[in-house]
């Protein structure tokens, strides 16, 4: 069985940071490309973030300087480091394989007000 865990999230003032983690079981993590991506209320699903599984890494404009993504494979861990934070970042964040997915897992909020 397949199975993404997201976690790490909570609530911060602007400027703050965050670390989020992405365990995956059930799949081959090593082989696949992984991203991040986050879901506003009232807004749809959107990709902020995505390595290679060699470690290229990819950004949205929005978090680009701000976020770094990162894998141990190792350990099929995901990793989102999130620094800079703005409100516009509040959101619930998820990981997932790419291009296609795989179930959504629960994915984990993230607040960012003063």
């Amino acid at each position: 069985q397949v199975t993404l865990v997201e976690s790490g999230g909570g609530s911060v003032q602007p400027g703050g940071s965050l670390r989020l983690s992405c365990v995956a079981s059930g799949i081959l993590f090593a082989i696949y490309p992984m991203g991040w991506y986050r879901q506003a209320p009232g807004k749809e699903r959107e990709l902020v973030a995505r390595i290679s599984n060699s470690g290229v890494t990819d950004y949205a404009d929005s978090v680009k300087g701000r976020f770094t993504i990162s894998r141990v494979n190792a350990r099929a861990t995901l990793y989102l480091q999130m620094n800079s934070l703005k409100p516009e970042d509040t959101a619930v964040y998820y990981c997932n394989r790419l291009p296609s997915s795989l179930a959504w897992g629960q994915g984990t909020q993230v607040t960012v007000s003063s």
